[in-house]
């Protein structure tokens, strides 16, 4: 999809990496969802300290199997995209926070041919 140049829109997930859908990684689950339908594409961040709406901080802790580290999930489309998808999420999402900003994208291509770097004109 080259023809996602322009105007659009920024959405962002912030949840817990504990967070859980039908038994699998809640941030699993909401980036196969955006492929399954279509999205241009969804990048998954892992945040080292963090803390939300309970102001109980989340970092990693020496002895412990889980540490609830925080996740934030970006997906960059077009405003009708972007609205398509909240319904799901909000389905998905038991605690967390989603917020959308508009953003101007100058270039959106996959890897040169060649399998170097693309540049710029």
């Amino acid at each position: 999809m080259h023809g996602l140049t322009g105007e659009r829109v920024l959405l962002r997930i912030h949840i817990g990496e504990d967070d859980r859908w039908e038994g699998r990684p809640l941030y699993h689950a909401i980036v196969e969802h955006l492929r399954r339908e279509h999205y241009a594409g969804a990048t998954v961040f892992r945040g080292i300290a963090g803390f939300g709406a309970h102001a109980r901080v989340h970092e990693p802790k020496l002895f412990r199997l889980s540490s609830d580290l925080p996740i934030v999930i970006e997906c960059i489309d077009t405003q009708e995209k972007i609205d398509a998808v909240l319904p799901a999420l909000d389905r998905m999402i038991g605690g967390g926070l989603i917020t959308l900003e508009r953003v101007r994208v100058i270039m959106y291509r996959g890897h040169a041919a060649s399998g170097g770097a693309a540049s710029l004109p």
